[in-house]
C-alpha cells in the first residue's frame, strides 16, 4: 500500500471541513482516510496495554500505520494543511508521532498545548463510538468550561482529522472517557532539541505506567469534567 492512497490532501476541500481562525485557527475534516484502508489500518494499530499517548516506534506498528504516518510526516502535507491556519512552511518544522489506543479519564483535561507546538493534527481510527460525548475532541473558548464549545465536537471514529495552530487560547479537551481510543498525533516542533526532549519524557513516562498504571487510572477516575491544566 502506497502512503499517498492513505492521505490525500486534496480530500481537504470537501465542502463539509471547517476552517476558523478565531479564536484561534482550527480546521475539522471528515473522511480523510479511505474506506478500502480501515481493516488494514485496525489490524497494523499497535498493541499497546497502558493508557495515554506513546511515542512512536515503527517496529510496534503493522505497514498500514507505518505508511500512514509517514503520509503524515511529509513536508507537503504539513504545507497542504499549514496552509489552511495560515502558517507559512509548517514542512520546515520537525515533528513528533505519538500513538493513543487506550485512555483513562485522567486523560483528555482541558489544555492548550506547550509553547514548543507549532501545530498539532490529530487522524481518529475508530471503527465505532458510543452515543454520549464522553471521549469526543471539543475545541472551546474558556480554560474552565468544557461546554464552551466554539465548533462540533468531534467524535473520534474512522478518517477523522483536526489540526489547530498552537496559541495561548487554542483551549480544547475532551469528556472524562476510559477504553479504547484510537488516534494518531502529529505535532510539529519549535525544535529538534524540543523533540528530543518530549520524546525521551514520553519513554520514561511509559515505563512508569508499565509499573504503576493502576495508580494512573485510580487517581483520574475522579476527575472533574472541567479540570484543565495549562500546557
Amino acid at each position: 500500500m502506497l502512503a499517498a492512497t492513505l492521505l490525500d490532501p486534496a480530500r481537504l476541500d470537501r465542502p463539509d471541513t471547517l476552517v476558523r481562525d478565531d479564536p484561534f485557527p482550527f480546521m475539522i475534516a471528515h473522511g480523510q482516510l479511505p474506506e478500502q484502508s480501515r481493516a488494514d489500518l485496525e489490524r497494523d494499530f499497535p498493541k499497546y496495554s497502558g493508557a495515554g499517548f506513546f511515542p512512536y516506534d515503527a517496529k510496534e506498528c503493522g505497514p498500514s500505520v507505518r505508511a500512514l504516518v509517514d503520509a503524515l510526516t511529509t513536508p507537503a502535507f504539513a504545507s497542504a494543511v499549514g496552509a489552511k491556519l495560515g502558517i507559512d512552511d509548517l514542512g520546515q518544522y520537525p515533528t513528533l508521532v505519538t500513538i493513543c489506543r487506550h485512555l483513562n479519564k485522567r486523560h483528555g483535561t482541558i489544555h492548550t498545548d506547550s509553547k514548543s507546538k507549532v501545530a498539532t493534527a490529530l487522524i481518529y481510527l475508530n471503527s465505532s463510538w458510543h452515543d454520549t460525548s464522553d471521549g469526543c475532541l471539543r475545541f472551546l473558548a474558556k480554560i474552565d468550561d468544557i461546554d464552551a464549545s466554539i465548533a462540533p465536537e468531534v467524535k473520534p471514529l474512522y478518517g477523522e482529522f483536526v489540526i489547530f495552530k498552537r496559541a495561548d487560547n487554542s483551549f480544547h479537551g475532551h469528556l472524562p472517557y476510559e477504553g479504547e481510543r484510537r488516534v494518531i498525533q502529529v505535532a510539529w516542533l519549535t525544535s529538534e532539541e524540543e523533540k528530543l526532549r518530549k520524546t525521551q519524557r514520553g519513554v520514561a513516562t511509559r515505563f512508569f505506567k508499565k509499573i504503576a498504571g493502576g495508580l494512573d487510572r485510580k487517581f483520574g477516575a475522579g476527575r472533574d469534567r472541567n479540570a484543565a491544566h495549562r500546557d
